[in-house]
């Protein structure tokens, strides 16, 4: 679609990228994607039935796990269909209500995510550090109203990013640089001041992912602390080894979003590929690693998906 010109305008629509220098593949490179996302709607679609149906699983930690694979099951349903129509149909035309809602999705289900991770690591400080008021603080209301805070959270700082859309005026392209709306994509399109939007969003990043993150580091230096005081080398083995799954995810999540905002803020001259392959692994690789890491890591859920698999 041809850029539009340079008069102020409010668009009905946006069109997303592809991937820049491999338009030739992308038929081919879909189906690569379409099979990790398969994988990850199969593993936390497993992850979240084994913990619904095993009662011995109705304990904070599983219900947590639990919770993050249904907010994975979200975040990539609502992007992945989109990618792949795009790359097998060439449907790159994305209409503004939807562009608004999908933004709002991927930016308050991370803020969801970034919740529940924050609350299994302070789980684990909990368990480790605190093993005797473990399972009287953390009971399974407790965990529900976690689980109803994490969602409020991340719908009350981020429902109003694409409501400070709406208010701006576009000119001169309303071709967006990834295969899905993000706030900062679609406002750098804007020709009025988004500096309210910018003032917003980093606000809106920094008291959620930001302070998560920040916890979360804490929590664990805390219960490195504890452990390196225990006297048993295999007490400090198992005690770390409880921990190790709920670092990879952390990692997953929080790697490829600094360096998506890292592209955002100070890659203007970096490819048009390097920002669409950013963003790409940051939307698909937490989802299809979290039950990947978790399944490999949990005995009581390998064992159960194994026991399924075999009965058939």
């Amino acid at each position: 679609m041809p850029s539009l010109n340079n008069t102020n305008f409010s668009p009905s629509s946006f069109v997303l990228a592809g991937m820049p220098r491999v338009e030739a593949a992308r038929f081919w490179l879909a189906f690569p994607l379409c099979s990790m996302y398969l994988m990850a709607i199969a593993g936390n679609g497993a992850v979240v039935f084994i913990v619904k149906t095993e009662l011995s699983l109705h304990a904070p930690m599983y219900i947590f796990l639990c919770m993050l694979a249904g907010v994975d099951l979200a975040l990539s349903t609502c992007t992945m269909p989109r990618m792949l129509s795009l790359l097998w149909f060439d449907w790159r035309e994305i209409s503004f209500g939807a562009c608004l809602l999908q933004m709002f999705l991927i930016h308050s289900l991370s803020a969801v995510e970034s919740t529940v991770l924050l609350a299994m690591a302070w789980d684990r400080y909990m368990a480790i550090c605190h093993p005797l008021r473990h399972a009287t603080i953390l009971t399974n209301p407790v965990t529900a109203k976690i689980g109803l805070a994490a969602v409020a959270r991340g719908v009350l700082f981020f429902l109003p990013l694409p409501l400070l859309i709406l208010p701006l005026s576009f000119c001169g392209t309303n071709v967006l640089s990834h295969s899905y709306c993000l706030h900062q994509d679609v406002m750098n399109l804007a020709c009025t001041s988004t500096t309210v939007n910018v003032i917003y969003g980093l606000t809106a990043i920094l008291l959620v992912m930001g302070l998560d993150a920040l916890l979360i580091a804490l929590s664990y230096c805390m219960i490195i602390k504890a452990v390196l005081q225990l006297s048993s080398r295999k007490e400090r083995v198992k005690a770390f080894s409880t921990c190790v799954a709920h670092l990879c995810v952390v990692l997953a999540f929080y790697m490829p979003l600094i360096g998506l905002s890292i592209v955002h803020r100070f890659g203007k001259g970096l490819a048009p590929l390097v920002q669409v392959v950013m963003g790409d692994v940051y939307l698909l690789v937490p989802p299809l690693l979290n039950p990947i890491v978790y399944g490999a890591r949990t005995k009581q859920i390998r064992r159960r998906i194994l026991r399924c698999i075999l009965h058939r």
